[in-house]
């Protein structure tokens, strides 16, 4: 259907390049293509009635009477008020319509990228703490036992830098000396053992549960490097450095942990 409206339109353009009589109109209809001129005569000189002449339908629309290519002068307006009668025509206005409305943006696309999209893991958002520790809770543990200020845990925990586009620098799935499985972190909140970030962001937890906590540099190891969690390998202690002894880099920690045990 589109490519007849095109082939409609091309024939109004070809019709605007002719310098005496308009020629090249064709309406098809019941497979029969018509064609005529300005004047309404065929090439041998003989009237046709049965022939439509769209030109004297735009002469019509533009108030005039004359018959030859001649009165013919602004062409633009004699292609706007061409078309207009095309589409007028009772066989293409349904046809126009149509394409129009299939270019048309459905309404269900309007708001696409204007509304911020749900968290990708489906969990909650970031919770900011008054010290600016933020969590966010992975998994919800179980019981209705609670880690506090002064808790005695045992957790699993993955430590990595955000200005480093997340280079891990800490894993307890490294500590396992003896093949049997990864030795938990045991830390005692309250005495200073661990980086006072971490230990706010376990406040609140279960066992089981799993959390996700970023830390702000002065509440990791550029306030207290000599803290708990400290880098296994070289490599990693490498990577802690390159952030923490940079005074142009953040050094803002992510954390994820989950809780196996506490007291």
């Amino acid at each position: 259907m589109f490519k007849v409206y095109r082939m409609l339109v091309g024939f109004c353009l070809l019709a605007s390049c002719q310098v005496g009589n308009v020629q090249g109109w064709v309406v098809c209809r019941q497979q029969h293509c018509l064609l005529s001129s300005c004047t309404g005569v065929s090439s041998r000189g003989q009237d046709h009635p049965r022939r439509t002449s769209v030109t004297n339908v735009v002469r019509e629309d533009l108030g005039e009477e004359g018959t030859t290519g001649d009165d013919c002068n602004n062409r633009r307006q004699v292609i706007a008020n061409s078309i207009k009668s095309i589409l007028s025509l009772p066989l293409l206005s349904p046809l126009f319509v149509s394409t129009v409305a299939s270019a048309e943006k459905p309404s269900e696309f309007v708001n696409i990228g204007t509304q911020a999209p749900p968290p990708a893991d489906g969990t909650a958002p970031f919770i900011t703490l008054r010290n600016g520790v933020k969590i966010k809770e992975i998994r919800l543990g179980t019981g209705d036992a609670v880690v506090t200020p002064n808790s005695r845990v045992d957790i699993q925990c993955s430590g990595r830098l955000l200005n480093l586009n997340g280079v891990s620098f800490y894993n307890t799935k490294n500590n396992n000396p003896d093949g049997f499985g990864a030795i938990p972190l045991s830390l005692d909140l309250g005495k200073g053992m661990a980086v006072p970030g971490l230990e706010a962001g376990l406040v609140g937890m279960k066992k089981a549960g799993v959390r996700r906590i970023i830390v702000p540099q002065e509440l990791a190891y550029n306030g207290f490097p000599g803290l708990e969690p400290q880098p296994f390998t070289a490599e990693e202690q490498r990577a802690l450095d390159s952030v923490v002894k940079n005074p142009r880099r953040d050094g803002a920690i992510l954390f994820d942990v989950q809780l196996e045990r506490l007291k």
